[in-house]
């Protein structure tokens, strides 16, 4: 497709390069292996001027009017709009998402650059009291400088755009280095929307490159202050310490292990329809996913067999295809993992009343029941179309058994009493939780992050503001001081 060779550079101080490194990253489309691009990677010294040249935009561009720098983000939005069919069918290639997933992706993407254009006369000021008579205190709300964002392959420009639109309003700018999977739709598409929309030169920059070329560079890097991750728990882990030992921040959207929890007074048929929803939306390779479906004993039977009938009907196949639910996993490792997880399950004392098969990347669903407690299935994030079904006997033991995880993203609980719900819901530890809903959300303005394994700050609204802004105190002595000597 010549959409994807025609993006198959590198960014770098507003010009389109070949990268220097001796390998190429080649973009397979996930669900028939058709080669879509071929891009040379970057090296750690291209990193190194990708870094150089946010440094050198940046001061200018955070001195820019707020007013100006928001009518980027309106031509952004307004590109993305017009460009809305061409965005999906990159979507359905590169990373086999669904026509529904496309969408769903499409309108948040959206929904993220409206909230960056209010982001960018979102700072304010303050001036505080003193003990000290005659002195003033301001405090004032300034960008952090550049942020490092590394972006995930399940929703590339979604979780780009996520980042990159609401630091660039903030008056930052941005190096951005696209996973190796998705580097068109994480990284070099958005950089040509935002290039495309004015947006001045050296204020994005995007590397598409591997730790294989690269190790630490992008995090170790002495410009950038923040670094924005979105991942695994595994590698946010390694960002975390090696920003905090390089004196960084950093912002972690990490893995989940999510439960959606059905009382025994909840609507069977809304809950089955929200809870398939939940785990099998992207082919379950999301991290608010309800891995875990806990279900009073009371119901169990009734709910079970609504479920794996809903279950059963789900089409799997070509992602192109508008009746396909369930397109390819991204590559053949994710296909192996999910499999394997599987069958040590069933192995392990697990009952598959839904036993999903494998055929290319394309997985079919599988639920499982009677699954032991220590099993993997239960204990670490599946990114693949996978569910437990546990029951449980009575509230308490709902949330003791949503609690057993070392995540704590997403969460949803479904009952005919909305208060109890609420009650239920404040006592799961998890950065988020929705009574009689999905598991599956993200609102422009609504704080977005997990507790325990799932990460570490806050994006969205007043979160995003933290997270790329930093405080500096000026306080003006407007009589005299007194000193000790």
């Amino acid at each position: 497709m010549s959409y994807f060779t025609d993006l198959a550079q590198q960014y770098i101080d507003g010009e389109w390069r070949t990268g220097g490194g001796s390998w190429d990253i080649i973009d397979f489309n996930p669900y028939d292996d058709e080669k879509l691009a071929s891009i040379t990677v970057a090296t750690v010294d291209e990193v190194d001027q990708a870094y150089r040249a946010a440094e050198r935009a940046q001061r200018a561009w955070a001195e820019t009017n707020p007013y100006a720098r928001r009518a980027v983000f309106e031509r952004a939005l307004r590109l993305v709009e017009e460009r809305e069919e061409e965005i999906a069918q990159a979507i359905i290639a590169e990373l086999g998402g669904t026509r529904t997933k496309a969408g769903f992706e499409l309108h948040l993407a959206k929904e993220f650059l409206r909230e960056a254009v209010n982001l960018a006369l979102r700072p304010e000021g303050r001036i505080l009291p003193s003990p000290e008579d005659g002195k003033e205190n301001r405090l004032y709300r300034v960008p952090v400088g550049v942020v490092g964002v590394i972006s995930p392959f399940n929703f590339p420009f979604l979780l780009s755009i996520k980042s990159v639109a609401p630091a660039l309003a903030l008056g930052n700018a941005v190096v951005l280095k696209p996973h190796q999977n998705t580097p068109i739709l994480g990284g070099a598409l958005v950089a040509r929307i935002f290039e495309d929309a004015g947006l001045p030169p050296g204020l994005l920059n995007v590397v598409i490159t591997d730790i294989a070329e690269i190790g630490d560079a992008l995090i170790e890097h002495p410009v950038p202050s923040v670094i924005s991750f979105t991942g695994s728990d595994k590698v946010g882990r390694h960002v975390a310490t090696v920003c905090a030992a390089n004196f960084k921040r950093s912002v972690l959207e990490l893995g989940g292990n999510s439960a959606l929890i059905v009382l025994d007074d909840a609507d069977l048929d809304y809950a089955v329809d929200a809870a398939v929803f939940s785990r099998f939306v992207h082919q379950g390779q999301v991290c608010m996913a309800a891995n875990r479906v806990l279900v009073d004993r009371s119901v169990q039977a009734a709910f079970t067999e609504k479920f794996t009938a809903k279950v059963r009907t789900l089409v799997a196949g070509d992602p192109a295809d508008p009746a396909t639910h369930l397109g390819p996993l991204i590559n053949a490792n994710q296909v192996e993992a999910v499999t394997t997880l599987v069958e040590q399950a069933v192995a392990g004392g697990a009952t598959a009343l839904v036993r999903g098969t494998a055929e290319g990347n394309v997985v079919t669903p599988t639920v499982l029941t009677d699954v032991p407690a220590d099993s993997p299935v239960l204990r670490q994030e599946v990114f693949g179309p996978v569910v437990a079904l546990i029951p449980f006997d009575g509230d308490d033991e709902a949330v003791e058994i949503a609690n057993d995880t070392p995540y704590g993203l997403s969460g949803a609980v479904h009952t005919g009493d909305v208060e109890r719900g609420v009650r239920v819901a404040r006592r799961v530890r998890t950065g988020m939780i929705h009574v009689n809903d999905s598991t599956v959300h993200d609102e422009p303005i609504v704080p977005f992050g997990g507790e325990k394994h799932s990460g570490l700050g806050r994006l969205n609204g007043e979160a995003t503001v933290d997270a790329f802004t930093t405080h500096q105190w000026i306080s003006i002595q407007h009589g005299r001081s007194r000193f000790p000597f």
